[in-house]
């Protein structure tokens, strides 16, 4: 028979943080920037750490130019070409700091990586992206990496385990990519609570550092993460539909819209790939989600329902956020009376 977990699992919607006494007078007093030293690169990173996910609709240069200036992160999509990245990085040097470059496993992956690096040594971060980190060819790959940029932060996932967790930072990652399925909300594979994952003592590590990827929908979710434990929270949906974004602007009935797509969706893997290999299956989908205008308003409001969350538990700084949060289980998160 096969092994069921039957143990309670809690997603975004499930839980509400519980108020706390503060003596924090202002919103304004609250403190989002990070600071942590990893494990293997020994590079120190400095920011608010949220990060624009690698998917080709929102890890663009574009969405980077609008988040550097707020020192929030972009793990640009794997797909310029070296040329292009030649072009921003001299082109836009103050944002380079807070960028990844991302990669796939396979060696024709590798070899652009290693193009782009030398093309633009000031980078730093490298973000190993595949949908399944549990492969153990995609952990001799990071080893791989690692022999190759012994300097480089290296970003990798995903999984959604401890041991893996404990696998992929042994073998050279600094920072583990935890949710499997989420993928901006796009994703047709399930969407795991990743808690599990967050439970440190699991992982016999001195240092390590997690990104949340996907599943948020709106800035209290994205506090839930930090809540909850991870050191980054990484945005696809939410920054979806704005200028930033890859795609045209198109209209229907008065309404304006931006496509929307999963990097394993029929969508993505037909405009760089040819289709749909026959051995697989298509596991994102593509949607017309409203068009949004300037990134820069949608960050205002996460980062200001982020530092009210703070003053609710009275966090002082960011890092405070996890020690001061205890959860409550709810039904429901919000009201429904006046939605459509």
């Amino acid at each position: 028979m096969p092994r069921v977990d039957s143990d309670l699992k809690l997603d975004f919607k499930d839980v509400l943080f519980r108020p706390k006494r503060s003596s924090l007078k202002s919103r304004s007093e609250v403190d989002l920037q990070r600071t942590f030293t990893f494990r293997n690169s020994k590079q120190t990173y400095t920011g608010i750490p949220i990060i624009a996910a690698n998917m080709d609709t929102t890890g663009t240069f574009e969405m980077a130019q609008v988040l550097s200036k707020h020192t929030l992160f972009t793990a640009i999509h794997k797909h310029y070409s070296v040329e292009e990245w030649k072009n921003f990085a001299a082109n836009n040097p103050e944002c380079v700091e807070h960028l990844a470059v991302s990669s796939g496993s396979s060696v024709a992956d590798l070899e652009k990586l290693c193009a782009i690096l030398e093309a633009v040594p000031i980078l730093k971060y490298i973000c190993l992206d595949v949908a399944n980190g549990y492969s153990e060819y995609f952990v001799e790959f990071v080893k791989t990496v690692r022999e190759k940029f012994p300097k480089h932060t290296i970003m990798a996932g995903n999984v959604v385990t401890g041991e893996m967790v404990e696998e992929l930072i042994l073998s050279g990652a600094d920072i583990i990519k935890v949710g499997i399925g989420p993928e901006g909300g796009l994703s047709l594979l399930r969407l795991v609570e990743y808690q599990e994952t967050l439970l440190r003592p699991m992982i016999q590590l001195k240092i390590f550092f997690s990104v949340q990827d996907g599943g948020c929908s709106c800035p209290g979710d994205v506090a839930k993460a930090f809540g909850a434990g991870a050191d980054f929270v990484m945005m696809g949906g939410m920054l979806a539909g704005h200028d930033q974004c890859t795609g045209e602007v198109t209209e229907r009935n008065g309404k304006k819209y931006k496509l929307f797509y999963g990097m394993s969706s029929d969508t993505a893997m037909k405009k760089y790939v040819g289709g749909v290999a026959e051995y697989r299956a298509s596991e994102g989908r593509t949607v017309e989600v409203p068009y949004r205008g300037d990134v820069e308003n949608t960050i205002r409001d996460v980062l200001g329902g982020l530092r009210s969350t703070c003053t609710y538990v009275g966090a002082a700084k960011l890092k405070e956020l996890s020690r001061r949060t205890t959860f409550i289980r709810v039904t429901q998160q919000s009201s429904q009376m006046f939605t459509s």
